[in-house]
């Protein structure tokens, strides 16, 4: 009798505890229902929540790098718009050089010359220390503050940095944010370093009266203005890599982003189609295993051993 009570107490055990598993399953199954989240604590898969830790980690460097790519093609663009316009300043520059050098221009002429370079001399300063959308200044490389000063004597130097900083845009990938002024202003003139502010400064002041020969100074100036817009060609050829770089480092970001959402949604998303099935599945296990314990617990020994 002992060992028909026993098997009576497990039997109860055993249904009520199925019973309570089943419960927990659906109540499991139901917020994941719910939330659209599969797992709601790393204890119910830590493998899979190890790897929802990896994505989410991969997820936050990806956004950092795109921030740091859209910052970056915004300022490369802002770069490559200031030196256009500088080439469109040192094309108009040698134009009154030209013009400058013909004989036939008079004392009041070259004047007149000299009142429009001495603007394009200012456009240019001004220029050469742009900043970005976000205040920072384009061509003074490392440096936050200006790129170029002018002493009282007129005369313009580079007071920034010879470097310009990379930019992290993608894992083992930095591009630089741009160009330092030197590089963009700044060239050898026949070995002798020189800059745009220095043909421009210079060709003003002798028409101006400061030379004996305008006509010579005019024409010696254009190959300096040449100079000056084989440095700002360059730089256009160097931003404008550097920019389809971006846009390339910013495509494959799009295409990283949309990998790790699908893994992010493989391993944690709810699949809310299998979830209602497995769901519809463990009500009619309960409800059968409520029945057969009700039925099983209702008959005649039972109640004898209760």
């Amino acid at each position: 009798m002992g060992s028909i009570t026993n098997s009576a107490g497990s039997f109860f055990n055993r249904s009520l505890a199925q019973m309570a598993d089943l419960r927990s399953g659906i109540e499991r199954t139901r917020s994941q229902i719910a939330t659209g989240r599969k797992i709601e604590r790393g204890s119910q898969d830590p493998a899979a929540a190890a790897q929802l830790r990896s994505v989410a980690r991969r997820e936050a460097l990806a956004m950092v790098e795109g921030d740091n790519a859209a910052r970056l093609g915004q300022d490369l663009g802002a770069a490559a718009s200031e030196v256009q316009a500088v080439t469109a300043v040192l094309q108009r520059a040698r134009e009154l050089a030209v013009q400058a050098a013909s004989t036939p221009t008079g004392a009041d002429g070259r004047r007149a010359i000299a009142f429009e370079l001495e603007q394009l001399g200012q456009e240019l300063f001004n220029r050469s220390n742009a900043v970005s959308l976000t205040g920072e200044t384009l061509f003074a490389g490392q440096s936050t503050g200006a790129a170029f000063t002018r002493d009282a004597a007129g005369n313009v130097t580079y007071i920034g940095t010879p470097e310009s900083g990379a930019v992290p845009v993608a894992p083992g990938t930095a591009i630089e944010r741009g160009l330092p002024g030197s590089e963009v202003f700044e060239f050898d003139l026949g070995g002798t370093p020189s800059s745009a502010f220095a043909v421009l400064g210079a060709l003003t002041t002798a028409l101006q009266g400061g030379a004996g020969d305008p006509v010579a100074a005019a024409n010696a100036s254009i190959a300096g203005i040449d100079a000056a817009l084989d440095s700002a060609n360059r730089a256009t050829t160097i931003l404008g890599t550097r920019m389809a770089w971006v846009e390339q480092v910013e495509t494959q970001q799009a295409d990283r982003r949309v990998a790790l959402a699908e893994r992010r949604s493989r391993v944690g998303d709810t699949d809310i189609a299998e979830a209602i099935a497995r769901l519809q599945q463990s009500l009619t296990a309960l409800e059968a295993s409520q029945s057969a314990f009700a039925r099983v617990s209702s008959l005649t020994l039972f109640d004898a051993l209760r």
